[in-house]
Order: structure tokens, then C-alpha cells, then sequence
């Protein structure tokens, strides 16, 4: 059985300022996505410039931070943040939720579209290959953060989370499954299938259908969160409640995308 490698979730210390780990893994995924995106960008008829690659980053940013947040507090904890509004402003515990971020990006790329003259999707379906990459990265942040850890298990993963509210039982280590599942293999499927052209709505499409059948998969290892416990009987998790819309309109931008005249 595994043992969970505590880690301080500081970083670095700078003077009276302490980097967290969390915050560098979100670092990481905008950084990252960046880079990609100015790659992307460069090769012929991708449709954008790398000065709006670079522009487009800040709008991501702020969807992602201002979006996660209050979709946290919205889906998994408003009455404590009813109770102490100050802990909204306390990103650093954690306390991100991807489907918040997800309709903050959204409102991002009509933001964005509306600014150059891009529909919807034709800027979701270049932004949405580099999503995973932070996704992943947040996902490894929670394992160092030691939250967000799975059921109780006696599979050999099975991980003890000594000191961090898992008691002494060996758990899934979720974290890390998510993070291999809607990080690695996602950005894997999605970079690979949209590095040739595709029908508009295509690549978003893919995404939805990815994404959630990704996370509904992790969730059957992952504890519920405490406040929520399960919604239905002792299989349905607000997890898997909010990511199957976006399997079922996944799968339908992609038919859409193949079969316009079904669809008009």
C-alpha cells in the first residue's frame, strides 16, 4: 500500500511571500497553452496571429480564475461562503471547479469573437486542444495540495493521506487518475485530432464528449465532496451530474459539424 510524500504546498518563499504550489500549476497550464497556441498559430491556415494568441491569453485567464471560483462556491459550498464571504478571495486552499471555469472561458470566446470578428467556435475549436494541459496541471496541484483524494480501496494504488481528513484508509489517489485522464490522455486525443483541418464546432465537440466522459470515469474513484456527499443513492456526484450535458452536447456539435443538413 502507498503511502501519500506529503509536500508543503509553498513552493518558494520570495521575501514575505510565499508561491504555492497550486498557483504554479495553474501557471503552468496558461503558460503552457500559450506556447502551444503560438505554434498553432503559425502554421498555415490556422486563421490566427500570434499577437492574438497572445492577447486571447489574458481573456483565458480571467474566465478561468473569476469562472472556477464562483462555480465552486455556486455547485459545491455557497453556504459557507454565505457564512465568511472573505474565504472567496482564498484561492490558494483550493476550491476550483472546472464546469465554473468552463462557462467563464465560454463567455471568453464570445468576448474574444466578438472583438476580431471569430465566431464562437471558431475560437473553441482552437482553444479547446490546449485546455487539458491545465487541467492536468490543476489536477497534480490538488494531489500536492493532499485534497480531492478517492474512495477507500484495497487495490495495490490505493494511497494512505495521513493528517488530511482521508483517516487511515487507503484511498484512490483520484487526483492523479484525473490528472492522467482529462490531462494527458485529452491532450493526447485532442491535439492529434485537431492538428488536421475539421468542420467548425468539430473540435469543440470532441472536447465535450472527452472531457466528460473523462470525469465521469474518475468520479466513480473519487470521494464526494463532504458537504455534498452523493446526490442519488450511493453512485450519482454533482461531478458526473454537471459534466453529462457536455457529453450529450459534445456529441451533438460533432454530429452537427459531419452532418450540417441534418442539423439546419
Amino acid at each position: 500500500m502507498l503511502v501519500y510524500p506529503h509536500f508543503d504546498p509553498i513552493a518558494i518563499h520570495i521575501g514575505p511571500l510565499a508561491v504555492r504550489w497550486y498557483g504554479l500549476m495553474y501557471l503552468v497550464g496558461f503558460v503552457s497553452g500559450w506556447l502551444l497556441g503560438r505554434h498553432r498559430a503559425k502554421q498555415p491556415g490556422s486563421g490566427w496571429t500570434t499577437e492574438q494568441v497572445d492577447d486571447f491569453v489574458g481573456y483565458i485567464m480571467l474566465g478561468v480564475v473569476l469562472g472556477g471560483r464562483l462555480g465552486y462556491i455556486l455547485f459545491y459550498d455557497l453556504p459557507v461562503y454565505l457564512h465568511d464571504p472573505l474565504q472567496i478571495f482564498a484561492i490558494w486552499r483550493g476550491g476550483m471547479s472546472f464546469h465554473g471555469g468552463l462557462v467563464g472561458v465560454m463567455l471568453c470566446f464570445w468576448l474574444y469573437g466578438r472583438k476580431t470578428g471569430k465566431s464562437f467556435f471558431e475560437v473553441a475549436d482552437f482553444i479547446a486542444p490546449f485546455v487539458p494541459i491545465g487541467l492536468g496541471a490543476g489536477r497534480i496541484g490538488n494531489f500536492i495540495n493532499g485534497e480531492l483524494w478517492g474512495r477507500v480501496t484495497d487495490s495495490p494504488l490505493g494511497m494512505i493521506f495521513p493528517g488530511y481528513g482521508a483517516g487511515p484508509y487507503p484511498r484512490h489517489p483520484s487526483q492523479l487518475y484525473e490528472a492522467a485522464l482529462e490531462g494527458l490522455v485529452l491532450f493526447v486525443l485532442l491535439y492529434w485530432y485537431s492538428s488536421k483541418p475539421r468542420p467548425t464546432r468539430a473540435v469543440a465537440g470532441l472536447f465535450g464528449v472527452g472531457y466528460g466522459l473523462a470525469r465521469i470515469s474518475c468520479e466513480y474513484f473519487r470521494e464526494p465532496d463532504i458537504q455534498l456527499g452523493f446526490l442519488f443513492g450511493n453512485w450519482l456526484t454533482m461531478g458526473m451530474l454537471l459534466s453529462l450535458p457536455m457529453v450529450v452536447i459534445g456529441a451533438w456539435l460533432m454530429y452537427s459539424a459531419y452532418h450540417p443538413r441534418n442539423t439546419a
